[in-house]
């Protein structure tokens, strides 16, 4: 007789990244949009910076892709997350469920996953949504750089912790 507490545990508890069929890896995705925005890589130290800049094919209103399925050939440089590129890359968000697992860690009651509302990432402040500037089609490439902000790169405070009430 199957044990019911092992029956009713989510996939991402019970899998490891790597074990995951392709529909429960996509589904990891909260669509916050935060690994969607320009980042720029200071060539003295290798650190990265984000910017409040989209992608050519991010979509602001939604912060999903224009064109998810043919992302990489549109731009080159967009990054497929794998289980062993998640391991390795240093400008995921520390929100970011792929990179929660792959530390050991669980997912957040705001993911959608958990929390069974695709709303709650934007009321835990997490979603870029209202907060990105223009798409980088829209900003020489040359003010890029004044657009640096910090906050892709935290936590934000409402996403800590239980969600109170």
């Amino acid at each position: 007789m199957a044990d019911a507490t092992t029956d009713s545990t989510p996939f991402w508890r019970s899998k490891t990244l790597e074990e995951m069929t392709e529909a429960e890896w996509e589904s990891l995705c909260d669509g916050c949009g935060r690994c969607c925005l320009v980042k720029l890589e200071d060539e003295d130290n290798g650190r990265i910076h984000a910017t409040d800049i989209g992608c050519r094919l991010f979509d602001a209103g939604t912060c999903r892709c224009h064109d998810y399925a043919n992302r990489s050939k549109t731009v080159p440089d967009c990054v497929t997350l794998t289980p062993d590129a998640v391991r390795t890359l240093p400008w995921l968000p520390p929100t970011c469920a792929y990179r929660l697992l792959s530390e050991g860690k669980d997912l957040p009651w705001w993911h959608p996953l958990v929390s069974g509302d695709p709303e709650t990432v934007i009321a835990a402040g997490v979603s870029v949504r209202g907060k990105v500037y223009a798409n980088e089609d829209e900003v020489a490439e040359e003010e890029i750089v004044e657009r640096i902000v910090a906050w892709p790169l935290r936590w934000p405070k409402a996403a800590r912790g239980k969600r109170a009430g």
